[in-house]
């Protein structure tokens, strides 16, 4: 069903519940990874996850188990003093068993540094692609589409150092 049709009405419920359902584990993804959930986080997740991060970092995208997504960003993320990951305007199509949820995104990293500015702010797009497992919506795909940058994005490298 599109974003753009509308469900049965005796239909309409369950169709809000499962739309509900998807946006919960995509903002769960942000709120788990500000907050250092990191055995939260991997929950969120199915058991290989395409991860396109191209739009910011360049190579190719890649497929990942959810211990080496979270450990990776564990030791980046880590080391921020905060970041905070708003994730809004989502637009959900559910298909059986597949859903996409497209949004928008924007994030904050923190890191007091002495020789720069202690902010870099990402804003664009995040593309996810889930599968129903056992009853319960898992990220099976991500892909972030950068649109705009503002501040340090130099703190990337110390956060990394810090977490290390």
């Amino acid at each position: 069903m599109s974003t753009t049709e509308h469900p049965a009405p005796g239909a309409d419920l369950l169709h809000h519940m499962e739309r509900q359902a998807v946006v919960e584990v995509c903002t769960r993804m942000a709120w788990h990874a500000d907050q250092r959930e990191w055995e939260a986080l991997k929950t969120v997740f199915a058991d290989d996850v395409r991860l396109d991060y191209t739009s910011l970092n360049g190579g190719e995208p890649a497929v990942l188990s959810p211990g080496r997504i979270v450990d990776a960003w564990a030791r980046v993320l880590g080391g921020f003093d905060a970041t905070q990951h708003l994730i809004t305007n989502h637009l959900v199509t559910l298909a059986g068993d597949t859903a996409v949820c497209t949004a928008s995104f924007q994030a904050t990293h923190r890191l007091a540094e002495p020789f720069g500015a202690p902010l870099w702010t990402l804003g664009g797009t995040y593309r996810f692609d889930l599968v129903r497992t056992g009853g319960q919506w898992k990220i099976s795909g991500v892909l972030m589409t950068a649109a705009w940058a503002d501040g340090n994005k130099g703190l990337m490298a110390p956060a990394a150092k810090a977490a290390g």
